[in-house]
């Protein structure tokens, strides 16, 4: 059974960057699409960014297209978004999750989360 687990969150100024890992284990790992969510207090789980499918193409949400870049490595089972010029509306916990088909943007989508990292962006 297919595990993730993030790192990589933290406390970063206005205009900064962070790289956040996903580290799978299984062997499944390289056939499942996968993808980044993130959760503000009191908000919803929203989508960030996704690939189509075991890799290729990407999805983004507006709000950090430009921004963000989702990257996986399948000989590392490691997937990575890499976080530039955050700002403080991009602070949540970041999850990533996987899935084995349907919509990439929405959480149901989904059928295995980490635990998420906590990213706080300060002004």
């Amino acid at each position: 059974q297919v595990q993730l687990v993030e790192s990589g969150g933290g406390l970063v100024q206005a205009g900064g960057s962070l790289r956040l890992s996903c580290a799978a284990s299984g062997r499944t790992f390289s056939r499942r699409a996968m993808g980044w969510f993130r959760q503000a207090p009191g908000k919803e789980r929203e989508f960030v960014g996704a690939f189509v499918w075991s890799g290729g193409s990407t999805y983004y949400a507006d709000s950090v297209k430009g921004r963000f870049t989702i990257s996986r490595d399948n000989a590392k089972n490691t997937v990575y978004l890499q976080m530039n010029s955050l700002e403080p509306a991009d602070t949540a916990v970041y999850y990533c999750a996987a899935r084995s088909g349907g919509n990439p943007y929405t959480v149901d989508s989904y059928d295995l989360w980490g635990q998420g990292t906590q990213v706080t962006v300060s002004s």
